[in-house]
């Protein structure tokens, strides 16, 4: 990824111990661009203080449904505004206008920033929660590398998931401000490596986003089609869970979307109990051998000899050298950890974003937990015959049909969370910045997200199911995008803010009543100065951070290896893609 390193317009360097100093006339942050790469690392790191220092005096919001119902504040959001209730509301003003951002106060464009930012930890908590997609997968990884090897990448990927996390929170927390807000994890690319870095994260990001939309649309047209015991044309059962879809994504804020979001982690739940008893008392579908764990690394140990099926097996190591199905399965597990794309848009939109940790710890641990108990009971009861999608593999139609349409209730919420975050992702960076659309906190916004929101759908839908092999879908979604934006990027951008952070010296900064930035080296000196300070713990972090990088990086190149040698197997073979009536569960011929 390449970096911005040269120095920001304005500045000038004499020689190597020459004062860096900004141009005499100081631009307030309202006055200035929306991506400005003539403010420095120290301005946005100066006004972030001064934001964290003010929401310490705040109480921290209740996620309360009968509020969110009836729309009426609490008390705790009177005390959080009440010093500001004479400042003009200025919601309306399309601020992505240079011109209508000048002619405001200071206060004025701080509090425009404050009204976005409504949500509580406990509303984190929730929707992280809601990406719990990846539990009904879990027993088919693990049937692909076997108890020891999938329960340590599990543990191994659930921990360092969670890290991640903390990573871009402790970059946020240093770079966020009501001055400068951070929107979305293109944001923090930006304050920390520059514009390249910016836009390489959007597009990993938005694609990433418009793929797992596609992939639940995909998964949960087959919920229909099995439902329907295939009777009703495949291709119309994608297109009537986008149809519902329309509507949920027009939940435009993710404090709003708290509610829905804890209402998914029930279902989710509900599912995974209903599955765990039929499970334990019926034997495995085994029309979907050709799907289970089996049948992509192992096809002889899943393949009926004179009508019988071989017998459930279990496996402590990984269960057949195949390299490509062992890998495929392991990016399963990737999708599982996924959320952590998300965290910037959460955190934007919190009253205090240090509560976040608490949210984020607490979700991974739960998710962690779930995900494989869950997988590992789908294991010991299905064997080599689990399959990608646990309640799918019921041989009971009742109870089968029971877990598809209770997972597809949970399933519209969290593809609406896909589909708010990514048609965000796209507002603020296209629409905003290329075509000074209004903020989605006026009426216009609000009017044109409600458009986008259909087109979004359908384009993700059209993308998902022109693939036939789902499985080898989502090994390409984890391996190209998931696995950087979970493992690969936080760890890269906590490094360039940490080196930047540390590389100030004590007569250097920001002066907010001049807007002069003081720097005492070159860019290159300073950034190496910045590595190296801090003692052996500081330093031994940013070598850890280096390795983390690169390590998911070769990661990932591995995954898209064995993910595109997958997709040629698939499409060497006679599938079927979603345009197509007939289904891809149904193998009666």
């Amino acid at each position: 990824m390449a970096t911005d390193m040269e120095t920001p317009p304005g500045y000038t360097l004499a020689d190597e111990k020459a004062v860096v100093t900004a141009p005499s006339t100081y631009i307030k942050p309202q006055a200035r661009k929306m991506y400005d790469s003539a403010v420095t690392f120290e301005e946005y790191h100066h006004y972030a203080l001064k934001t964290r220092a003010l929401e310490q005096e705040y109480v921290s919001p209740k996620l309360r449904w009968r509020q969110i119902i009836t729309r009426s504040r609490d008390s705790v959001e009177d005390v959080n505004v009440a010093e500001h209730e004479n400042v003009p509301d200025h919601t309306e003003i399309n601020f992505a206008k240079r011109n209508n951002r000048i002619e405001i106060t200071d206060e004025e464009w701080s509090n425009a920033s404050r009204a976005y930012r409504t949500a509580s930890w406990g509303a984190s908590f929730y929707l992280i929660t809601t990406d719990i997609l990846g539990p009904y997968g879990v027993g088919f990884a693990m049937g692909t590398l076997g108890w020891g090897p999938g329960i340590a990448l599990y543990t191994v990927f659930g921990f360092f998931a969670g890290y991640s996390g903390y990573l871009i929170w402790h970059t946020f927390i240093g770079l966020d401000s009501y001055e400068f807000p951070c929107r979305n994890y293109g944001d923090l690319a930006f304050r920390t490596w520059g514009t390249t870095a910016r836009y390489t994260t959007n597009i990993i990001q938005a694609l990433a986003l418009l793929l797992i939309l596609g992939q639940v649309v995909i998964q949960y047209g087959q919920n229909i089609s099995q439902v329907s015991q295939f009777k009703l044309c495949y291709a119309v059962c994608p297109l009537l869970f986008i149809v519902v879809g329309f509507f949920l994504t027009q939940i435009r804020t993710l404090k709003a979307y708290g509610l829905v979001a804890n209402f998914a982690v029930w279902l989710n739940l509900l599912v995974i109990f209903i599955s765990m008893g039929v499970i334990a008392h019926s034997p495995p579908n085994y029309g979907l051998i050709f799907g289970s764990s089996g049948g992509v690394v192992d096809p002889p140990s899943v393949t009926p000899v004179d009508g019988v099926f071989p017998p459930i097996r279990h496996f402590g190591g990984l269960p057949a050298p195949n390299l490509v199905g062992n890998i495929n399965g392991l990016l399963s597990g990737v999708l599982a950890y996924a959320g952590a794309q998300l965290f910037v848009e959460f955190l934007a939109e919190m009253r205090r974003p240090n509560d976040f940790l608490k949210a984020m710890w607490g979700a991974q641990f739960f998710i962690y937990s779930v995900y494989l108990i869950y997988g590992l009971y789908v294991y010991h009861f299905q064997g080599q015959y689990s399959y990608q999608i646990s309640y799918q593999g019921i041989s009971s139609y009742g109870w089968q049909t029971a877990c598809n349409m209770v997972s597809l209730i949970a399933a519209l919420i969290a593809a609406g969370l896909y589909g708010n975050i990514g048609i965000k992702v796209f507002y603020n960076n296209v629409l905003m910045e290329l075509f000074s659309a209004p903020p989605l906190i006026t009426k216009q916004g609000k009017i044109l997200y409600a458009i986008i929101v259909p087109i979004w759908w359908v384009i993700a839908y059209v993308i998902a199911a022109a693939i036939p092999d789902y499985f080898g879908f989502v090994a390409v979604i984890s391996a190209s995008c998931l696995l950087n934006l979970t493992y690969t990027l936080p760890p890269f951008l906590a490094l360039g803010y940490d080196m930047q952070l540390r590389a100030i010296e004590a007569d250097e900064g920001f002066d907010p009543n001049t807007g002069v930035v003081h720097r005492n080296a070159t860019q290159f000196k300073r950034w190496t100065r910045g590595f190296f300070r801090g003692g052996p713990i500081r330093v031994g972090a940013n070598i850890w951070h280096v390795i983390y990088f690169f390590a998911s990086l070769a990661m990932s190149g591995l995954g898209m290896y064995a993910a595109v040698e997958g997709l040629i197997e698939a499409f060497a073979s006679n599938q079927v893609n979603s345009f197509s009536c007939k289904s891809p569960l149904d193998v009666s011929g």
